[in-house]
């Protein structure tokens, strides 16, 4: 079975550099699909509070065999929980739900409403050891730095649209700076621009003996950044995982790097206003807005 690299974190937390993600996987299959994951060789497991499927999560890691302390659970804390109080309650409610004494890292889903007061229940449960490590998503620049130099105990992660396509360097270095681990969702673009038969990625595998997608999450590990790829399909959770048997050469990662394309649009962008509008909705449906607290 193949053994995933981990990466220190910020609090000295390991976690594995290659996960699965569960992001739209059917609520009915969540465990089967987390079960043959961990059967696999996944040891870390990435869902949310908004993908409705922490139970089957849960069921999928117990179904396993594997035993809990072997395994690294994310969630996320959805932005109707975006307060104090809300955030505080949400996490007991995701760790009932998933069925375990402590998750292994905890993210802010999304960088609206009072994410200070989230932030501040976050502090809470990491300091009482529901929570081993807390970070934030889709945070942009300047809210990951008011977050990391603000807060009490600054993010250990920060989980951002990062592919070929859109490689996000610069927030890279600026994470770098600060302590932060930078993590991928999406990392193949959610198979946007015909991605797996790119000619450059493609022509990269055929020298290594791998596939577009293989090349892709060898890449991005090796500018030091998390992937969590999603796939429903074994052989291809398999396929996502054999990427630790190859080296990707210096002409290789140049040419990977130059399909980073500042052009290529958003898959989720917190600057287009029906974007946010639709966040603040899902924030103002559940709780009543006021001033956000300090941290």
């Amino acid at each position: 079975m193949t053994t995933i690299p981990t990466t220190t974190l910020n609090n000295g937390v390991e976690m594995p550099v290659l996960g699965y993600g569960v992001f739209q996987t059917p609520l009915q299959q969540t465990a089967t699909h987390v079960r043959e994951a961990l059967e696999v060789g996944y040891r870390l497991i990435d869902t949310a509070q908004a993908y409705g499927n922490e139970e089957g999560v849960g069921q999928g890691v117990r179904d396993s065999g594997v035993a809990r302390e072997d395994v690294f659970i994310t969630s996320k804390i959805w932005v109707s929980n975006m307060s104090y109080e809300r955030a505080r309650a949400s996490i007991d409610e995701s760790l009932r739900l998933l069925g375990t004494d402590y998750l292994d890292l905890m993210l802010l889903h999304q960088a609206w409403g009072d994410y200070p007061g989230a932030w501040r229940a976050l502090e809470e449960a990491y300091a009482d050891g529901r929570l081993r490590a807390i970070g934030v998503s889709n945070f942009y620049l300047e809210r990951v730095i008011d977050v990391a130099l603000l807060a009490e105990v600054p993010p250990a992660v920060n989980q951002i649209e990062t592919h070929p396509f859109r490689q996000q360097d610069e927030a890279h270095r600026v994470l770098s700076d600060l302590g932060i681990a930078h993590e991928a969702w999406a990392p193949f673009a959610e198979g946007q621009n015909n991605i797996f038969a790119n000619p450059v990625l493609t022509e990269i595998g055929a020298r290594h003996g791998k596939t577009a997608g293989q090349v892709i999450l060898r890449a991005l590990m090796d500018k030091d950044v998390i992937v969590i790829p999603k796939t429903v399909r074994r052989e291809r959770m398999e396929e996502n995982l054999d990427v630790f048997d190859f080296e990707l050469t210096d002409a290789d990662k140049a040419a990977f790097a130059a399909l980073d394309d500042p052009s290529f649009p958003r898959i989720f962008d917190h600057y287009d206003p029906t974007t946010v509008r639709w966040l603040l909705g899902e924030l103002v449906k559940k709780q009543q807005l006021g001033g956000a607290a300090l941290y």
